[in-house]
């Protein structure tokens, strides 16, 4: 409860029209004033002088201080005052010297005689401090006469005293002592009220009707995202005590359900109302720049920043804003780096809010383990952040929830019925758990299919597609990306001539603006299927190319993708029907959980009336599909002793280096609040979870990452121990990567970047891509002496890959990691130079999206060893270098593009038609009016101009706001 509700003062606003003067005139104003009209009403009797009154609900008509109208309860009070005249008129005339007197002065100030003495005593606290009586003796008559010289002419002492008394009740006076009890009264509820409105809007996370928020938020969703009204569940949620109570909260619903909107309005709420900063945490990049370029417009009209940490985009620390809050968009790993910021520099209680999306990740992998040190962190070190998780349903949601320390929200609600089938042979059954084969028959598929036909498709993919398109839309999910483009390939040659009609100019939009993407290239397979209305989406695409077909396939351009897994937990893609070409991905058998991520994209609200998913089986998985279907959802559990703990070494290594914890008995402590402890029992079953915590401490003491002090009770980072967390350099790479960057310094390539771009080389990347010997041989030639002498130094020399590529066997053992590393660098190196994707991908027999990918993680692990080399004195040139080299390899553009491509969604091929219309500065496309734009750009929808100018201003603001605050640093007064 707030302030207010405990001293039992209830606040309503009050009107802020004035009242009627007829309501505000008494017995005691001038008749030719009041018009004639006299006070019939006996004025309302005051409580006991003393006593506390509780200020009431009151109209809007009705003034909060009405009770005190009339300040003369008494009616008999003007003979009284006649009567005090008479008694005290000669001692009034004859003032003693050093007597304090109310001169005219006191009256000069009055403007309105009308305004009621408890109004202008409010009005007074209001908007000045009150004027002081300068009273010496509490008990002393202040007289209303002004000066004893016969220089002025004096006024009748009951006029100007009744004057005083009308206007200006905060002065006391004797003649009544229960009238200056009541004023006393009413100055302690006039500071009361004030104190308790202070607190209500200090405390009160109410600002409007619209949950909390201002009717402004409501129609900007309607306007910007076309949302009228919420789903009940989302209202039910929204309303929850422990929503209300800022308590933490997982909620789980299937996929599709309209999670994310909830998770805004709380944000919302959070930057609007508590005025904190948020973190919203996603698990991809396109997810990421996706939900930017979303809360941009909102943040433009509700004055607010959305800031992108995404590869190698965001500040550590952010900026510390005095005026503005920010909405963090971040990667998994861009968000523990953030928090850790927080934590060292003591602003982690800025930090209000934490949205997780698809919190059920904490049980994949090394991802996982991010996410639990990161959450782990924000509870243990902040008591007023909020987390908000958003999951699928987990068969083990109560172990999370005792993490989080947090109520759970669950409803199986769709906007759009699911229907499940599965097909075996030329039969489709209906999934349903209550048969004992978990399967009921439906119906057969009537498609006649000639001999060849039948080769070609005896999955009958063919029948259940031309089922729904183009009419309706539809995913297939394929278990490869090569048997995505097979099997769009294979379906286009079996439609109608009709198909190539559809929509047939919009498609050939699409064909011109796949080939800008590609600077006048474009894949062969997709020239083929997108008359058709089909196209293939994986990871083998690049972004650009990937962001075209998802917004054709959403503005039904597109009637049928073939696609990956990925798909299901990326960007939102429904479709009336989802099939499932095969129950694996890769060589591995799905998990009910990536089913169901799949077919929970079937159906789309407002457009369909019914979703349905179709899983091809073969009689050989029919138990398997069996157990995945109606299996109960499986369990998350905690990955930071995966690997050999290589998540509890990093998150050891942070807590010492952030001085959370300093000993062994400080990390046993730090870890009762993450999941591990939760589940100590399921996964510490050979050791104890102290003896881990040991053997761990003394693994980091081996690698020199940690130390102890001399008495050997306190646990230190050392230099390079913090340069590796500082960085968020994967302990296993750590000591690699300090000895390549201390052997770089004994011959740094100066006159070309390729040893830089070598340094930067991820290596997790390697394991990726084999090298091609002949495309290697061909390409190292090409170097310059001393880019091959930089090669042979690192430990690739020339003989070495003529003999691969002629076959010949080598002698000499050789690094085969560092020879994958220096094909990858010349990958890059290459690129670089040329900036066309497209032949680079030609030239090394590589996919765009894995070069693309490559560029992406190139980026980013560089950011990383920069903030490595920053905390190393050892490696200070290398931070002028690297600086300009994560630019340059984040954009890969020429110069003048990569303003432009700062703005989030504004890929390369926009950049250059943006620039050659002459929008090209950010300043300019910032101010750019969306309707010209849209005229000016080719291709380029109204909706999406807004977007793009709306993003360009979002990010000027903060780099306006970003400089605003170092001024503001520099000219601080110490």
């Amino acid at each position: 409860m707030n302030a207010a509700g405990k001293q039992g003062i209830l606040i309503k606003r009050a009107s802020s029209r004035k009242r009627s003067r007829d309501l505000l005139k008494t017995h005691l104003t001038p008749a030719g004033k009041r018009g004639g009209a006299t006070c019939s009403q006996p004025c309302p009797a005051a409580g006991r002088p003393g006593s506390t009154m509780a200020a009431e609900f009151c109209s809007d008509s009705e003034d909060l201080f009405g009770d005190y109208d009339s300040l003369l309860e008494d009616s008999a009070l003007l003979e009284k005052l006649d009567h005090a005249e008479q008694l005290d008129f000669t001692a009034l005339r004859h003032k003693e010297p050093g007597e304090d007197v109310l001169t005219d002065s006191i009256l000069d100030v009055l403007v309105d005689e009308d305004l009621h003495s408890s109004q202008r005593l409010f009005e007074d606290q209001v908007d000045r401090p009150p004027k002081k009586s300068r009273a010496q003796d509490g008990d002393r008559v202040l007289s209303p006469l002004g000066d004893a010289g016969d220089t002025r002419k004096r006024r009748s002492v009951a006029d100007r005293m009744k004057r005083a008394m009308i206007c200006n009740a905060a002065a006391p006076s004797s003649v009544s002592r229960g009238a200056k009890m009541k004023e006393a009264v009413v100055s302690e509820e006039i500071s009361i009220a004030m104190r308790a409105m202070d607190t209500v809007c200090a405390e009160t996370p109410d600002l409007g009707p619209f949950f909390g928020l201002p009717t402004r938020v409501k129609e900007l969703m309607f306007k910007l995202r076309g949302i009228k009204d919420l789903y009940d569940w989302q209202q039910t949620c929204l309303n929850l005590d422990c929503v209300q109570r800022r308590k933490n909260l997982i909620y789980s619903l299937p996929t599709s359900g309209g999670k994310t909107l909830v998770a805004e309005i709380l944000v919302l709420r959070e930057l609007l109302c508590r005025r904190k900063d948020c973190l919203f945490i996603l698990p991809y990049i396109s997810l990421v720049q996706e939900k930017v370029r979303g809360l941009a417009s909102f943040g433009l009209e509700l004055d607010f920043l959305v800031e992108e940490y995404a590869g190698s985009k965001g500040r550590f620390p952010p900026v510390k804003r005095r005026n503005n809050r920010s909405v963090y968009i971040a990667t998994i790993e861009k968000a523990h780096s953030l928090v850790n910021s927080l934590i060292e520099t003591g602003r982690v209680e800025d930090l209000g809010l934490v949205v997780v999306d698809e919190l059920h990740m904490l049980g994949d992998g090394s991802r996982g383990a991010i996410i639990e040190m990161t959450l782990a962190k924000v509870l243990f070190t902040s008591k007023s952040t909020q987390i908000i998780g958003m999951s699928a349903t987990l068969g083990n949601i109560k172990d999370l929830q005792t993490f989080l320390r947090a109520e759970n929200y669950t409803n199986d609600f769709r906007p759009v019925q699911l229907k499940e089938y599965v097909k075996l042979t030329d039969t489709i059954y209906e999934v349903d758990p209550t048969e004992e084969e978990c399967f009921r028959f439906s119906r057969l598929l009537n498609f006649k299919y000639s001999s060849s036909m039948q080769k070609v498709d005896p999955d009958h993919i063919i029948a259940l597609v031309t089922e729904v398109i183009p009419t309706h839309s539809c995913l297939v999910f394929c278990p490869t990306k090569k048997n995505c483009e097979n099997v769009v390939g294979m379906i286009c040659k079996y439609l109608k001539k009709e198909f190539l009609t559809f929509r047939q100019t919009e498609k050939a939009v699409l064909l011109c603006e796949l080939k800008a993407s590609g600077s006048g290239s474009a894949c062969p397979v997709l020239r083929r299927t997108v008359p058709y209305g089909l196209a293939y989406h994986h990871s083998g695409l690049t972004s650009e190319e990937r962001k075209l077909v998802e917004e054709a396939y959403s503005n039904g351009v597109l009637c049928l993708l073939t696609c990956t897994s990925t798909l299901a937990a990326g960007v939102n893609l429904p479709a009336r029907r989802v099939i499932l070409r095969s129950p694996y991905v890769a060589a591995d058998f799905l998990r009910r959980s990536q089913y169901k991520q799949m077919v929970g994209r079937a159906g789309r609200a407002g457009i369909d009336a019914v979703g349905e998913s179709v899983l091809i089986l073969q009689d050989a998985d029919r138990h398997a599909a069996k157990t995945l279907i109606c299996a109960p959802m499986e369990k998350c559990y905690s990955n930071l002793l995966r690997d050999g703990a290589r998540g509890l070494l990093s998150l050891i290594l942070s807590l010492i280096g952030l001085n959370i914890c300093s000993s062994v008995d400080c990390v046993m402590d730090f870890l009762c609040v993450t999941l591990l402890y939760v589940q100590q029992e399921a996964l510490c079953t050979e050791t104890s979870l102290k003896e881990e915590v040991q053997r761990c401490v003394d693994l980091l003491r081996d690698k020199d990452l940690v130390t102890e002090t001399a008495q050997g009770q306190t646990l230190q980072v050392t230099k390079l121990g913090r340069a590796t967390f500082k960085g968020c350099v994967d302990l296993t790479y750590s000591d690699l990567l300090y000895k390549d960057l201390s052997k770089g310094l004994e011959g740094l390539l100066l006159n070309s970047c390729l040893h830089l771009v070598y340094l930067v080389t991820p290596y997790d990347m390697i394991t990726q891509c084999r090298p091609d010997w002949m495309v290697f041989f061909r390409q190292f030639t090409m170097l310059t002496d001393a880019e091959q002498k930089m090669s042979a130094a690192v430990g690739v020399p020339e003989s070495f890959i003529a003999r691969k590529a002629a076959g010949q066997t080598v002698r000499k053992p050789v690094n085969m990691e560092v020879v994958s590393r220096m094909y990858l660098a010349l990958v890059l190196f290459t690129l670089l130079k040329e900036t066309n994707l497209w032949s680079v991908s030609e030239r090394f027999h590589l996919s765009r999206g894995f070069i693309q990918s490559l560029l992406g993680s190139s980026s980013a692990f560089c950011s990383c060893v920069l903030h490595f080399t920053e905390e190393l004195e050892e490696f200070w040139p290398f931070r002028a270098l690297l600086t300009e080299l994560t630019r340059r390899l984040s954009y890969c553009v020429t110069a003048e593009l990569i303003p432009l491509m700062e703005v989030a969604g504004v890929m390369e091929s926009r950049a250059k038609q943006l620039y050659n219309a002459g929008y090209q500065t950010l300043t300019r496309l910032a101010n750019a009016d969306p309707a010209l734009l849209s005229n000016a750009i080719e291709n380029l929808f109204p909706k999406r101009a807004q977007q793009i100018v709306a993003s360009a201003k979002m990010l000027l603001n903060e780099k306006a706001a970003a400089l605003q605050e170092e001024v503001d640093e520099l000219l601080m007064k110490p």
